[in-house]
């Protein structure tokens, strides 16, 4: 199916990244629902540059089940079309700020717990896509990860764990949707210049990145987004249960 056929949810979509990747996604020909939590005026914003033909905002809390299918049946009457694209966005509350994260010795299983929300949010997305997909015999879930657990050059315990136990969804749902037609993928990006979550990062941390990074440049939230086009292009047919490191070349794997 292409990109321009796909009715595509993407989750955290009022701002940072999930803005970027909702505009990437609008700019192929897409229909979008821009889910979002907090972050009303700039979804509403994307919805009224692009037409309310092509996008809609649909606020939920995606670590609950309730409100996923709200969104999924908002958009599915919006749209009169099965949402066919998820891109698991969405990020509990983090601040990317080294100097404030909770260190080994002091880091709580509170802190842990609250990034495993974002595993739960993958989940509910997940199941609540499949009747969708399965109705259209096709189906494209795209998973944020990170490079950190490749490279924690700041060990961000509770961050980087999530992050890995997704990657481990990811491979499993991709082997128990694979017969359906539907592919799951993950894309890791490292630091990015800028989104809402690395706005705490001290500058000195982009000069180090960008001196190791074989480009010399601290990957964009847009170079970020790119990469969530190919997995739900036809070019990806073929690809499943894979990780796409996107950090400029910094981590290889």
């Amino acid at each position: 199916m292409k990109i321009s056929e796909q009715v595509v949810v993407v989750t955290g979509a009022g701002r940072g990244l999930g803005l970027s990747i909702a505009r990437a996604f609008l700019g192929e020909g897409a229909r979008v629902v821009l889910n979002f939590r907090k972050s009303r005026e700039a979804a509403e914003k994307l919805v009224e540059e692009f037409g309310k033909d092509r996008a809609l905002a649909a606020a939920g809390d995606v670590t609950i089940r309730e409100e996923v299918d709200r969104v999924f049946e908002a958009a599915r009457a919006h749209f009169g079309h099965p949402i066919t694209t998820v891109v698991n966005n969405a990020l509990p509350d983090f601040s990317f700020n080294g100097d404030a994260r909770s260190k080994a010795d002091a880091i709580t299983w509170e802190e842990m717990d609250s990034q495993l929300g974002g595993l739960r949010a993958t989940l509910n997305t997940s199941q609540a896509a499949l009747a969708g997909m399965r109705e259209v015999g096709f189906g494209r879930i795209i998973n944020v990860g990170t490079n950190l657990f490749q490279n924690p050059v700041v060990p961000y315990h509770d961050y980087t764990a999530a992050k890995a136990a997704l990657l481990s969804l990811t491979r499993t749902m991709a082997v128990d949707l694979g017969p359906l037609g539907i592919t799951v993928n993950m894309v890791s990006g490292g630091l990015l210049r800028t989104s809402d979550a690395s706005a705490a990062t001290p500058e000195a941390v982009f000069d180090l990145i960008a001196e190791s990074t074989p480009l010399r440049r601290v990957t964009t939230p847009e170079e970020f987004a790119d990469a969530m086009l190919f997995f739900a292009s036809p070019w990806s047919r073929a690809v499943t249960g894979q990780n796409l490191v996107v950090d400029g070349g910094l981590v290889k794997d």
